[in-house]
């Protein structure tokens, strides 16, 4: 080998190394944060040195102002910075907040999340200790003989624990508002004492008129409650769709006659409709139920178990633990937010911001709420034990029909809307062009899935144990706009609903534009509730047992004229608020132009066909509709569709469906649900 050999390929040798570390990408910067830090330290250890002169941050607060210096002295890092948070409860006492000056990039990432295999709560609130038997007999008396020994008690003054929050009025129609404080024993939120024990006491009746802020009981159970302070009453005073809470003003026991503070019971108060009474010492009697007298601070509880088997929180904070204003890049992953009375994160603007694998529950109001924004979601989280709902995701521009691509992916969403019983769903989408997709929502009273304006995709979610507790509800539900078109429900499977009065979809009130295809439907009451909208595709769903599979009526020529006959104006005003005659609605939806100059009251446009119907019953065409105004197609009705195994709830279609032949395209089946994920969390 000749030398000038050798020093070529030396040359060579240089070159590639340094090629290779210029386009290798770069690790990320890393902090630590432990409840053993200090924040006088690096964080650039997991755990402190044996000298105890470094180790990890102990705040939230001092790894953001770490990756604020990094950026005040140059650039972030190509791999970004990630925050590993060590085992532990961190107690916020505020929110912890990021805005613009906390931003990563596409390239550099800000991630925030679990060390691995380690669980890091973010609890806005307190474990309380102390519990001892009850000795006042002043409050001894009032508690039900029986239940006086099983009753236990704590100081929360003496604990540092003075903020107990409002009862407030919530429920329909009503703002999400922070929750009280709430206590929770072995990670379960707890019942504030209450009558009857999970079930309902009815009005007698309502002698100065619906709305008159009054009704009588029957019984004698109030006579109980003469030395209460703050009752609450919760109930569907009206509708089975409408609960409210309300603050008892006066109880006359000889007339037995109920007054409340205003604003009283929404839509007023109705003989024989349901409520119950809470926050009552007189009622702690039930295991898991609970009670605090807000003069003294004690708190007096029931525990379903011995204390020794659980840990005991109370709920303190009223903003949201994690808020992120105008924020790019940033990533919550593995964490888990808990014990708080209000959300548990708000996004507002900003992008590509998202909340990864993440356990959110037992939180006052919602989980995570999404303001604004564009591409920022919540995906691959379990959410559970929501007062007001699971995720409120808000994106896009109605007046322009911008999309704001926000999403809500692969979550696993159950037993929320524990407080607000109605209209509060497991995701709440509303804007222009967002997606919920992937998800598995279960066990609440009401809907699952809310949505409000265009072009957004519900998909590939499994919806069950839904509208358990109401009525003229749906698991997916929108109405009474005809704007609020070019919406896709696609590949949903609806099964096991509420009893009664209860939909799969409903498209409520002139819903009108939207398609729903590929859905199944088993045992979800009706299938389809179509009223009154125009131009919806209803094509190629699965109706199993449903009654019926499929209902369109003209409610406009009915029962709600009073939308046609200038009474009402919701759906003119609606129209105007967009400029529906207009570019961009009058390019996207020229339909909107010409509706009210083509009898509007009608439900034309509406498409059924390649569905199929077994079982129940097929269709309902009311108020004298026919196939003239419907246009209904290629449907197999009460003929055998070769399900697979039905007995099973596989009702996927063997090859020889009679439905092929009608134009039935399979339904991608193995894609409905949760799908296993390399999710951000370190399990």
């Amino acid at each position: 080998m000749t030398k000038l050999t050798l020093l070529s390929r030396l040359a060579i040798l240089l070159v590639v190394f340094v090629f290779s570390e210029t386009v290798s990408p770069a690790k990320e910067t890393v902090f630590y944060i432990s409840t053993q830090g200090n924040d006088a330290w690096s964080g650039k250890l997991p755990a402190p040195n044996a000298q105890k002169s470094d180790g990890p941050f102990a705040s939230l607060e001092r790894a953001r102002e770490a990756i604020r210096e990094i950026k005040q002295s140059g650039k972030l890092p190509k791999g970004g910075v990630t925050v590993f948070l060590r085992e532990g409860i961190y107690f916020r006492d505020q929110s912890f907040q990021l805005t613009e000056a906390d931003s990563g990039s596409e390239t550099s990432p800000i991630v925030y999340k679990n060390y691995p295999k380690e669980k890091a709560q973010l609890v806005g609130g307190r474990k309380i200790t102390g519990f001892k038997p009850v000795e006042d007999t002043a409050v001894l008396s009032r508690i039900e003989e029986a239940a006086r020994t099983h009753i236990l008690q704590t100081d929360l003054k003496a604990q540092g624990i003075t903020d107990y929050g409002q009862i407030r009025p919530r429920g329909f129609g009503r703002p999400i508002q922070p929750a009280a404080l709430e206590l929770f024993f072995q990670n379960q939120p707890m019942t504030l004492a209450r009558w009857p024990n999970g079930d309902w006491t009815k009005i007698a009746a309502v002698p100065p008129g619906k709305d008159g802020g009054k009704f009588t009981y029957a019984g004698d159970r109030p006579l109980r409650w003469s030395k209460a302070e703050e009752i609450w009453l919760h109930g569907y005073w009206t509708w089975d769709w409408a609960e409210s809470y309300e603050k008892v003003s006066s109880i006359d026991t000889e007339r037995h006659e109920i007054a409340t503070a205003p604003p009283h019971g929404v839509y007023g108060y109705t003989a024989g409709k349901r409520y119950y009474a809470l926050n009552l010492l007189e009622e702690l009697d039930e295991p898991g139920e609970w009670f605090l007298d807000r003069k003294t601070g004690v708190l007096y509880f029931r525990p379903p178990a011995s204390l020794d088997s659980g840990e005991v929180f109370v709920s303190l904070l009223e903003k949201p633990l994690l808020s992120m204003k105008n924020v790019t890049s940033v990533t919550f992953a593995g964490l888990t937010f808990a014990f708080t009375r209000g959300n548990a994160v708000e996004i507002e603007g900003g992008e590509h911001n998202y909340i990864d694998g993440c356990l959110l529950q037992n939180i006052g109001d919602a989980a995570v709420q999404i303001r604004g924004g564009r591409d920022n979601g919540v995906r691959n989280c379990e959410i559970a034990q929501c007062g007001e709902g699971g995720i409120i995701l808000q994106g896009g521009d109605r007046m322009t029909l911008t999309p704001g691509d926000n999403f809500a992916d692969n979550n696993h969403i159950h037993h929320f809307s524990r407080w607000a019983r109605t209209y509060r769903p497991a995701v709440m989408v509303e804007g222009v062009g967002n997606r919920v997709t992937h998800n598995l929502m279960h066990d609440s009273p009401h809907m699952a899935i809310g949505l409000g304006g265009n072009e957004h995709r519900i998909e590939f979610n499994e919806v069950h144990t839904v509208c358990m507790e109401t009525a003229d509800c749906g698991a997916f539900y929108m109405g009474r706009d005809w704007t609020q078109r070019g919406n896709q429900v696609r590949y949903n499977f609806f099964h096991h609903l509420g009893h009664g009065d209860v939909n799969a979809i409903y498209l409520d009130d002139w819903s009108s534009g939207t398609t729903v295809f590929g859905n199944v439907c088993y045992r979800a009451g009706r299938g389809i509730l179509l009223g009154g909208g125009r131009d919806n595709t209803i094509d190629n769903n699965i109706f199993v047992e449903c009654k019926p599979s499929v209902h369109v009526d003209a409610r406009g020529l009915g029962w709600a004229k009073n939308y046609f006959d200038g009474s009402d104006t919701t759906l003119t005003d609606r129209m105007k608020a967009v400029h529906a005659d207009r570019p961009p609605y009058s390019q996207r939806y020229p339909e909107l132009v010409t509706l009210y100059a083509d009898e509007p009251a009608v439900p034309k446009g509406n498409v059924i066909r390649h569905n199929i119907s077994l079982g129940g019953q097929w269709l309902d065409l009311l108020d004298k509709l026919t196939d003239k105004i419907v246009k209904i197609e290629n449907n197999l009705v009460n003929e055998d569709p070769h399900f697979v195994d039905p007995e099973q709830s596989d009702f996927r279609l063997k090859e020889d469906s009679p439905a092929f032949k009608l134009g039935f395209q399979k339904i991608p089946f193995e894609q409905i649900g949760l799908r296993k994920t390399n999710s951000a969390q370190a399990k």
